[in-house]
């Protein structure tokens, strides 16, 4: 397994990194669920940069706890620091999210947002499912993610713009993968139900609800990895 990717040298330029290459619309994807999440007290949140989405919901619930984990230091204390009065509300954990095994607990929400395209689909599952046994019944899990859609717009602008992208996070910060992931294969093989999914500049984000059903089975075979 190769090191996990270092974003440690983009904390401070990433917010501005975002708004200079999709203006608003990571943002937007990030906080579509955001106002129909019920009230939660524990959240799992993975990867999420700077912490912009962890202050909000901080604000919007002020009961939740948030576990964030991320394999950056220099990402954990920017997100510290973002959720400013609501901090003691935060613990943070540095973990390489690909072998990450969460001790027992009862969360009700997870959250990955922009995150799951750093994985192989067969990592998304192995984390997906090493946290099905602390979940709460139907926890939710938020996700937002590029896309290449099967439109022309997918093959002439979504495909290559996407490529790109990697190829400039392999340059900065040594990300070995080079094409998206299929996650939604990866989450139903483990049990996850999609409830609802909004789409974004034409299909390149989507942000999807995800649930973990009581009835959720165990043993589903993994199919083979979908092609970007």
């Amino acid at each position: 397994m190769s090191p996990p990717a270092n974003f440690d040298r983009l904390a401070p330029l990433y917010r501005w990194m975002e708004l200079f290459s999709f203006g608003p619309f990571l943002e937007r994807c990030r906080v579509a669920f955001l106002g129909e999440i019920p009230p939660c007290r524990r959240a799992l949140i993975l990867g999420d940069g700077d912490g912009r989405f962890t202050a909000r919901l901080l604000r919007a619930n002020p009961n939740i706890h948030i576990h964030a984990i991320d394999s950056s230091p220099a990402m954990l204390r920017a997100l510290v620091r973002r959720a400013g009065p609501h901090a003691e509300r935060v613990r943070t954990q540095i973990a390489d999210l690909r072998t990450f095994t969460p001790s027992p607990a009862s969360y009700d929400l997870v959250v990955t947002h922009f995150f799951l395209d750093c994985l192989t689909t067969p990592e998304i599952h192995t984390l997906a499912a090493n946290l099905r046994p602390v979940l709460a019944p139907h926890a939710l899990w938020l996700v937002s993610e590029f896309a290449v859609p099967a439109t022309p717009f997918g093959r002439l602008i979504a495909r290559p713009l996407v490529a790109v992208l990697y190829r400039a996070f392999g340059l900065l910060t040594g990300l070995a993968i080079r094409r998206l992931p299929d996650h939604r294969a990866a989450l139903q093989s483990a049990g996850f139900e999609l409830l609802q999914t909004h789409s974004h500049l034409r299909g390149l984000h989507v942000a999807e609800l995800w649930t973990l059903p009581t009835h959720s089975p165990s043993g589903i075979a993994f199919p083979a990895p979908a092609r970007a």
